[in-house]
């Protein structure tokens, strides 16, 4: 295996500055697909969606020079019997296609299936948004099935693929010890 290039860590108040700034160069490369937080109040909103039980955000940072090169949020993390919850992703474009989100993803997951312990993790992607789905294909993912106008997205409701991944899968193509979530 490859020597690891990233990192993930939680977002701080003190990356407000970086992490803006890169998802508005990326705005035109996000579009249709996500709209992430290119100013400062929304990057304090999302720093309280953060401090929030239910949601878990990741900075994806390069280790050579600690540069934020994107992000993964789990949201919507219900417990008891169904111990689910909902992946949202973006790269920042200029780092986008160089594997660094395909790090980034396996570090989430590790979180997700062993340390929030959940049992099902689901992203909702566009069809056309062929990067985005190779990501959570190439991670294990598989195509559930399709929402029609199932997210509002830049005031427009658009049409989803459900992709899945469960905890066993995760632990069988990692070699992990299968616990009953």
């Amino acid at each position: 295996m490859l020597a690891p290039r990233v990192y993930i860590r939680s977002p701080q108040r003190a990356d407000e500055p970086e992490f803006t700034s890169l998802m508005r160069a990326s705005r035109g490369f996000h579009r249709p697909w996500a709209s992430a937080p290119t100013d400062p109040d929304r990057f304090r909103a999302y720093l309280e969606d953060n401090s929030r039980p239910d949601f878990e955000a990741f900075l994806v940072c390069r280790l050579a020079d600690d540069a934020i090169v994107g992000f993964f949020n789990i949201s919507q993390i219900t417990r008891g019997s169904l111990q689910s919850a909902y992946l949202g992703y973006a790269a920042g474009q200029r780092f986008a296609g160089q594997g660094y989100m395909r790090e980034g993803i396996e570090l989430v997951l590790r979180v997700a299936f062993t340390q929030l312990r959940l049992h099902r993790l689901e992203a909702n992607i566009q069809p056309g948004n062929q990067a985005s789905i190779a990501l959570a294909q190439g991670a294990g993912f598989k195509r559930e099935g399709f929402s029609p106008r199932y997210l509002k997205i830049s005031g427009r409701w658009r049409d989803h693929e459900r992709w899945a991944l469960l905890a066993e899968q995760w632990q069988r193509r990692h070699g992990e010890a299968h616990h009953e979530r």
